[in-house]
């Protein structure tokens, strides 16, 4: 586990604070092997994080321009595609349209199934986690924390990517207030996340950007997670999925450690055009 790479990073282009070629350069420093940019996928839906369908090829002529600055750098172009249910436009269009290297599949709006309206589980404000709770549950957080997991079922089950983000980045905003999770009913959705990755040939992503966000004191996902994925054989990769530069590679050697005490007894990584 000594190789230093990151495959979840945003940019201008959606949501990141920081250019292509700034974050590439601070990589460079920070003596990284590999940098995968993966802005948010366009969506048919006015968002303020997602890349504009207009923007793709800006985006990819700014990371050519990153390879040929840093030849010593491994840089991939990818896509952090949003899977909303009836709403997101599938996945594989966009690999082959912009010749990704890689797509990384990810929930962050819910869709209750008998309305259009979305509830976004992500971003800084609690307040939002909270009343999309309450005004589109009715505050029955069960009901609403299997649907984000259904959800993630569906993409699962429907879509063709190659790692899936922040698994349970449900929890986030929860804080313990309205689930729990060793909850039966909670496990029972997260050992059927589990199988289903394991069965789809899936990559977990041990996403460290809960932690230095001050957001949730430990990964997504939880250890419990990484433990039983890990006794399955389901591959792992470690991403700080960096908004800027600064959060390159942040909580990555600890949770090297952290994953090796779980049982994962390698790190996957992208080499010629195959994980590896």
């Amino acid at each position: 586990m000594n190789m230093l790479n990151n495959y979840h990073t945003h940019s201008l282009y959606c949501d990141g604070k920081d250019s292509i070629a700034d974050i590439a350069a601070e990589a460079v420093r920070r003596g990284f092997n590999q940098l995968g940019f993966s802005s948010h996928g366009p969506l048919p839906i006015e968002t303020d994080f997602a890349i504009k369908e207009e923007d793709m090829g800006e985006y990819g002529i700014a990371i050519e321009n990153a390879k040929q600055d840093h030849p010593d750098l491994m840089i991939f172009k990818a896509l952090e595609c949003d899977f909303i249910s009836r709403v997101s436009t599938p996945f594989h269009l966009f690999k082959t349209k912009y010749s990704l290297d890689y797509i990384i599949g990810g929930v962050h709006l819910v869709i209750p199934e008998n309305c259009d309206k979305l509830w976004f589980i992500d971003g800084s404000l609690q307040k939002t986690y909270d009343d999309g709770l309450q005004q589109l549950f009715g505050g029955d957080a069960k009901k609403a924390v299997t649907r984000f997991w259904e959800q993630t079922f569906e993409m699962i089950e429907t879509e063709e990517f190659d790692i899936i983000a922040h698994l349970d980045k449900i929890k986030m905003h929860n804080r313990n207030r309205y689930f729990a999770e060793d909850e039966d009913w909670y496990l029972k959705l997260v050992d059927h996340a589990i199988y289903s990755i394991k069965k789809k040939e899936l990559i977990i992503e041990a996403n460290t950007r809960g932690i230095y966000k001050g957001r949730c004191p430990d990964l997504y996902p939880s250890d419990y997670i990484i433990y039983h994925a890990a006794k399955m054989g389901v591959p792992f990769v470690i991403s700080s999925d960096a908004h800027q530069a600064v959060e390159l590679g942040l909580h990555h050697r600890e949770s090297e450690i952290k994953l090796k005490e779980l049982g994962v007894k390698h790190l996957v990584s992208l080499r010629d055009g195959r994980w590896q």
